[in-house]
């Protein structure tokens, strides 16, 4: 994040001269802890304002001439009061503007006039601007120096927007056009209206309407070509077993890159915190721990590319050729799948048209804060959906889950049960489904079965988590997945009637190796992998152990 830059004084006055000396007084005094600007009209002074608007500049006050031909000090500083409604506003008058100068001050809420001329400064300029500037600098809040979101609440390609700076951790301002008066001053400053809503503001002033992830990405920092010919071993997907193939890859000399298309963590990044993960007594949360691994892999020296997505593999004299979204290739020696699952969709009436506007799928944190003293209803009953419950409980009136049995027991760890348990804010609602969604831009009812009784109760957000499906539909034409869509690895691919056809090899595959040589599989999107970030990690580390076996044949 970059530093606060120091507030500003704008002196504006179409008598170049007089302009001229109050630049010169206003540096003299106050430049260590202020910029001074200057405008030779009104015009000229308010394009100014915009452009500090849209840059996120703050202002501290205005002093400006009442006789400018095209537009006098009072109307100036009226409109100015629109674009900087807390900066501090001084009429510069002659004797004669004497009375309408103290008209405006009731009018046009001017904080003060200063006579023509202010000779000695020290007498007549400094003391008068030193209070105004502490009674501002009493009220200023140093804004937000970074990039800024402004959308609507209920929009989901603002909700994308939202959740993808947040999987990458990063500083962004969420304005929501709405009801937040500054938005709409910051959008009037870009150039955009309502319309062309949701809009990303840079930290240079820069303004991009509804922008694509990868444009996005690309202004933080973010690479989405690869820089190297060939590599040793590519991993596909950032989640905790990608990261850790990564990590020991990079570590262990292998040229390695890994490709994520959307945000590091996978499902394991949205938890809010995961308690029972080895070495964090206090637990933290899956952006942290995704995070560090993240930077850990890149400090090693590993690269990668976010957000991009592979499409198509094959094998072309034995080196593996990865086809991306945006058309270029990437060859490699290793392949590690990593992909991980999704969550599988609620199929109920109404559900496609709220979905990104009051329905979630996972943790959705970035909505959070947005059911403060609201109700706010979760279905599923695994260690996700217990995480997300105890977080929401922090803001939510009543957080309710839904599950289809009895009890949590059969699916959620002991230690988050007991957990919901003390938290009174949280409700279990057992053998519970979700029959309907209802809203008109945003959800505002869930109709819920409880055995043979129907009921519709008001709702904020609805959170879901239905169990996940393998991220793995480009992939399954090329090695061999179960019925359910999960790559089969080692001794499972031995005992499975398409094996002897697809294995041309005269070893076996080695336990996370697919049927394809030199192509593993690791993590939540193998079969029979356990569904444990500690496990998914120690598989991402056993990969590569793999990847030097096959490279050293």
């Amino acid at each position: 994040m970059a530093t606060e830059k120091k507030p500003v004084l704008l002196a504006v006055d179409d008598d170049l001269q007089v302009l001229g000396a109050i630049d010169r007084d206003l540096r003299s005094e106050f430049r260590r802890d202020y910029r001074v600007l200057r405008a030779s009209s009104g015009a000229e002074a308010l394009a100014t304002l915009r452009e500090m608007k849209a840059r996120n500049e703050p202002l501290a006050l205005i002093l400006a001439d009442q006789r400018m031909p095209e537009m006098e000090g009072v109307e100036f500083l009226e409109q100015a009061r629109g674009i900087f409604p807390d900066a501090k506003r001084v009429l510069l008058t002659a004797y004669a503007d004497t009375e309408a100068a103290i008209r405006a001050i009731n009018n046009a809420r001017l904080d003060h006039y200063l006579m023509k001329p202010w000779d000695p400064p020290q007498e007549l300029l400094f003391p008068t601007l030193h209070d105004l500037l502490s009674a501002w600098q009493a009220q200023y809040k140093p804004r937000f120096q970074g990039l800024r979101l402004i959308g609507f609440q209920w929009s989901p390609l603002s909700h994308e927007l939202k959740d993808f700076l947040a999987g990458y951790m990063a500083a962004y301002q969420w304005l929501d056009f709405e009801t937040n008066p500054e938005a709409q001053i910051l959008l009037s400053s870009t150039g955009f209206s309502a319309a062309d809503l949701p809009v990303v503001v840079l930290e240079d002033g820069t303004a991009l309407s509804r922008p694509a992830r990868a444009v996005v990405a690309g202004h933080l920092g973010l690479a989405s070509e690869a820089s190297q010919e060939l590599y040793d071993v590519v991993v596909i997907g950032a989640g905790p077993s990608g990261l850790a193939s990564a990590v020991y890859g990079a570590s262990e000399g292998l040229k390695t890159l890994i490709i994520e298309r959307q945000a590091p963590g996978g499902q394991a990044g949205t938890s809010s915190r995961i308690e029972n993960y080895l070495g964090f007594p206090t637990g933290l949360s899956g952006a942290e721990l995704a995070h560090r691994a993240w930077a850990q892999a890149i400090r090693l020296g590993a690269e990668l590319l976010a957000p991009q997505e592979v499409t198509k593999l094959c094998v072309q004299d034995g080196y593996k050729v990865l086809t991306l979204a945006n058309g270029s290739e990437v060859r490699t020696r290793a392949v590690v799948l990593t992909m991980g699952v999704s969550y599988r969709t609620l199929e109920v009436p109404g559900i496609d048209h709220l979905t990104g506007a009051g329905v979630y799928y996972g943790a959705a944190r970035t909505e959070a804060r947005s059911c403060d003293q609201q109700d706010v209803y979760i279905v599923g009953g695994g260690n996700s959906a217990g995480q997300a419950a105890m977080y929401l409980a922090t803001y939510a009136r009543k957080v309710f889950i839904l599950i289809r049995g009895e009890s949590l027991a059969a699916s959620m760890s002991a230690y988050l049960i007991e957990q919901i348990s003390q938290t009174p804010a949280i409700e279990i609602l057992p053998f519970t489904q979700v029959r309907e969604v209802r809203g008109q831009d945003h959800l505002e009812e869930v109709v819920i079965q409880n055995r043979d009784q129907l009921e519709v109760r008001p709702a904020r957000a609805l959170f879901v988590f239905i169990g996940a499906k393998p991220s793995t539909e480009w992939i399954c034409q090329t090695v061999l997945c179960d019925g359910k869509g999960f790559v089969l690895t080692g001794r499972d691919l031995v005992t499975d009637s398409r094996f002897a056809a697809s294995w041309k090899h005269s070893r076996e595959p080695y336990l996370l190796e697919t049927c394809v040589p030199g192509i593993f599989a690791a993590g939540d999107s193998r079969a029979g992998a356990m569904a444990r970030v500690a496990s998914a990690v120690g598989e991402g580390s056993m990969a590569i152990k793999f990847v030097h076996q096959y490279l050293d044949e």
